[in-house]
């Protein structure tokens, strides 16, 4: 049988991460966070349920996982986020692999966004297909700033599984905004420190052509208003980053 260790980083998430732990607790055989310096009530939470809580300084997220997952000692690692969660069916799916050969295998799942109550099938955030379970030490986790991936080992076979990772990403539009801005603004940065070039029409015109591709081409219209209060803050996020983009690169300039 394989044993499986969940790998978490965290940042005062004291009103996900009990969510997170029920979840995982009926699969797991260790349980591993690692935290920034929360200053809420996130180790208590986790103390609560026997996990190995380490504190670091954070490194950004790739390091940050990439750590996290070297302190895992089990056959498997299930990579998950303190706003998720594993649906019944996924936990179930889950269990079956630990009594399978799993040489030379990775597992993906579909990710089901909640936003401000609501679950979100359309518009491009469904089904969100993610690599989350690998094998400890035929993994890593690369990138830039704001996407980072998974990189497997060579040869490595991708397995669906059937459930969904539950992500409960916003309980406010101003969250959204606020994570939009955010990532805008690294996004941007990378644009400038590659020295591409960008200018306000590049900025208006994929920023309309995220909002036709989500709303309308991708169904983001049949979440109804939600779907389209998202759809309008990520075609803003787009122009955002192009917008800020220009600016950094102005001011290298002078």
């Amino acid at each position: 049988m394989n044993t499986l260790s969940v790998v978490i980083i965290t940042f005062n998430e004291e009103r996900n991460i009990k969510r997170c732990l029920d979840s995982v607790a009926p699969v797991a055989d260790e349980i591993i966070v690692v935290d920034s310096h929360s200053t809420d009530a996130t180790e208590a939470i986790c103390d609560r349920y026997g996990v190995k809580f380490f504190t670091q300084d954070w490194l950004g997220y790739i390091d940050q996982k990439n750590l996290a997952d070297d302190l895992a000692t089990c056959d498997l690692i299930l990579s998950i986020d303190a706003d998720e969660a594993l649906s019944k069916e996924l936990a179930e799916s889950i269990q079956k692999i630990k009594n399978q050969d799993i040489e030379n295998k990775a597992f993906s799942m579909n990710r089901l966004m909640n936003y401000c109550g609501k679950w979100i099938r359309h518009g491009g955030w469904y089904p969100d297909t993610k690599v989350r379970i690998f094998r400890r030490g035929q993994a890593k986790w690369t990138g830039k700033k704001v996407h980072e991936t998974l990189s497997l080992a060579e040869n490595t076979e991708i397995v669906h599984l059937d459930g969904d990772l539950l992500h409960y990403s916003f309980y406010t539009i101003e969250e959204h905004r606020r994570q939009n801005e955010k990532f805008a603004r690294l996004s941007a940065e990378e644009i400038a420190e590659a020295g591409k070039k960008v200018s306000l029409f590049k900025a208006s015109s994929h920023a309309a052509w995220r909002f036709i591709r989500d709303f309308i081409f991708k169904g983001g219209f049949l979440d109804g208003r939600t779907g389209l209060t998202i759809c309008k803050i990520n075609a803003r996020g787009v122009w955002l980053k192009y917008k800020t983009a220009i600016e950094l690169a102005q001011n290298q300039i002078k």
